[in-house]
């Protein structure tokens, strides 16, 4: 889900410090005002915000069409509040962290990699101290060797080289951007100053390679891509302790998002989600979409047991969404600070026929999210 701090939403600490004591708090709760958003500027990121992301995850296909591999790239800033009067060059007023992720389904197995770096807030460019910048003007995030820039032509560019695995993909618009919540106001809890800004990018055509332990990838036709943008103030209400999450590019050209925050009894705090087809949206409202897990795996990294199939129910109708791979487990303790299972998932419709593949995200099953 995207401020769910994975997106997809910033999963924990930093450099050994927890994500909310590096962040402190800010005065504003500016996302409770209903602003409309303007492209290419609302692309850009938000320093004013406490906390924003861009995620990008999806599914690249071989020659013959078939999925042979699923991927995460995401990119996240955080606004440090204490350093904010600082005037030195080197004060960390910006921190940005980055994933990467390849889930390779013959070889069953998933590779990823994470980056952190300082950055003071400047446009990319500015100063040459910072190894990380996030562009105000447009989708234009660097981090060290890895990136997430708009091209001249329009289309957007993720470049990732992890230790295992590089990345070097172009996300092609082909469809008009989809506004979660009210105009792209989303809210998460029951309080209104629980809430964000979201837009996403169903159905991102890609192109491009990938290179994985030495051997290149060229992707085949049909290979798609989604992209959530989210910043905030305040996200998570107090009792929820992690949340279930998907971004699904259906079959069809239609496109489904689901959500819902947990307590820690496994209880629904709130929930939300959107179905597009063609031009028309339907928005969900509080208590329309309804996550039944219906079967667990255990992790043997952190003992975890994660809903790998669940059945998802919204005013659309019924989907059934099952992991590709069970172990899609995140350890991002280097980075944001957090163990989280992220990975590529087909869905089906209420006839077990597949209708779509996409990503599920679920926090907050290892250890409770401190956000």
């Amino acid at each position: 889900m995207h401020y769910l701090l994975s997106r997809r939403r910033l999963l924990g600490a930093s450099a050994g410090v927890t994500l909310g004591a590096a962040i402190g708090q800010h005065t504003d709760t500016l996302a409770q005002m209903q602003t409309k958003l303007s492209f290419p500027r609302d692309a850009g990121a938000h320093p004013d915000y406490k906390t924003e992301w861009w995620y990008v995850t999806g599914c690249i296909n071989g020659d013959g069409g078939t999925p042979l591999f699923g991927f995460q790239v995401t990119f996240f800033r955080s606004r440090v509040t204490s350093t904010q009067a600082m005037q030195s060059r080197l004060a960390a007023r910006q921190l940005i962290f980055a994933h990467a992720a390849v889930t390779d389904i013959r070889g069953k197995k998933l590779w990823h990699d994470q980056r952190v770096a300082r950055a003071s807030g400047a446009e990319p460019g500015q100063n040459p101290i910072d190894t990380a910048s996030a562009s105000t003007l447009d989708t234009g995030i660097t981090l060290k060797d890895w990136s997430l820039l708009r091209q001249k032509n329009g289309h957007l560019q993720a470049q990732v080289q992890g230790a295992d695995f590089s990345m070097l993909l172009s996300l092609e618009e082909s469809q008009p951007v989809l506004l979660q919540g009210s105009q792209g106001l989303s809210q998460k809890g029951p309080d209104p100053k629980q809430t964000s800004y979201y837009y996403s990018l169903p159905h991102l055509q890609v192109h491009g390679e990938l290179i994985l332990q030495g051997k290149r990838i060229t992707l085949g036709a049909g290979s798609l891509a989604w992209l959530d943008h989210e910043w905030s103030q305040e996200i998570m209400p107090p009792q929820a302790v992690g949340w279930d999450w998907i971004g699904i590019n259906l079959l069809d050209g239609s496109a489904l998002t689901a959500f819902r925050l947990r307590d820690k009894a496994g209880n629904a705090v709130w929930d939300g989600g959107s179905f597009r087809s063609g031009g028309n949206l339907r928005k969900f409202s509080r208590g329309e979409a309804v996550f039944e897990p219906q079967h667990l795996w255990k992790s043997p990294l952190s003992q975890a047991s994660y809903p790998v199939e669940w059945v998802v129910r919204t005013p659309m109708g019924l989907y059934t969404v099952r992991a590709v791979l069970y172990d899609q487990e995140m350890d991002s303790r280097m980075s944001t600070g957090a163990i989280y299972w992220e990975g590529l998932s087909e869905v089906f419709d209420g006839n077990q026929k597949l209708v779509g593949r996409g990503y599920l995200e679920m926090t907050g099953y290892a250890a409770p999210m401190r956000l």
